[in-house]
């Protein structure tokens, strides 16, 4: 799907290095507004914001929003007010709150693929891209908390149902790859069901990310989804 052009471009060429540190932080331009600097930032002599910018402007203060306590759900008045602009121009630049969500998601999509497809790209070595493709995961939802809500569901439960279809689909590509790596070890470990292998194991590591993400939501975003990152993997390669 392709993202928004009035979306952010993701992650730089140069975000991701070619060391297997796990723990490596994630580009600043991975990171949305709200817990980072302006992705698109509105220049302070014009009062007036294009329309391109205002739709970030929504997109940003609906992710900011998103991470305060109890803000599991926000309504339109409420984004209108933080915004101070009245819910029929909300809906001048999205025809509906559904759309300012897929507007999220898209971001989400976007900068966590760019940096998994460098991995698979720069990464020949399978174990070291399963632990980065984990990694990069988990220090997005860190980093951006209140996306951390619409990828864990959270946000979602009172919104249209092809949203949270929509995210079970951003984890199945992210299980889809863990397999393709995952597989490789299996086979070259000499396992006789690598398929089979591979299908268990990257099942279990999605389902680890996913309860990592929910138990940082969840905490009131206390506890760190990277919390003894590398140890953990140790454990799954046990």
């Amino acid at each position: 799907m392709t993202p928004s052009s009035d979306l952010p471009a993701g992650a730089s060429g140069d975000s991701e290095d070619a060391a297997a540190d796990v723990t490596t932080p994630l580009p600043d331009e991975a990171i949305v507004p709200g817990s980072a600097p302006a992705v698109l930032p509105v220049p302070a002599t014009r009062k007036r914001p294009r329309p391109g910018e205002r739709r970030v402007q929504i997109l940003e203060t609906l992710a900011t929003m998103l991470q305060e306590p109890g803000a599991e759900r926000v309504t339109t008045a409420a984004l209108a007010a933080k915004l101070e602009v009245s819910e029929a121009a909300l809906y001048r630049h999205f025809a509906s709150k559904a759309q300012m969500f897929e507007g999220l998601i898209e971001f989400i999509e976007q900068s966590v693929f760019t940096l998994v497809n460098q991995i698979v790209e720069r990464d020949t070595d399978a174990r070291v891209q399963v632990q980065k493709v984990l990694a990069v995961l988990l220090q997005f939802g860190e980093k951006n908390p209140g996306m951390t809500r619409v990828m864990v569901g959270d946000a979602l439960v009172f919104e249209n149902d092809r949203l949270t279809a929509r995210m079970n689909q951003f984890f199945e590509r992210i299980e889809s790859q863990l397999r393709q790596s995952l597989r490789q070890i299996a086979e070259g470990s000499g396992s006789q069901t690598p398929t089979v292998d591979a299908q268990a194991q990257a099942s279990a590591l999605t389902a680890f990310a996913i309860g990592r993400l929910q138990r940082f939501a969840r905490s009131g975003f206390k506890k760190s989804p990277t919390e003894h990152l590398d140890v953990a993997l140790r454990l799954f390669a046990a």
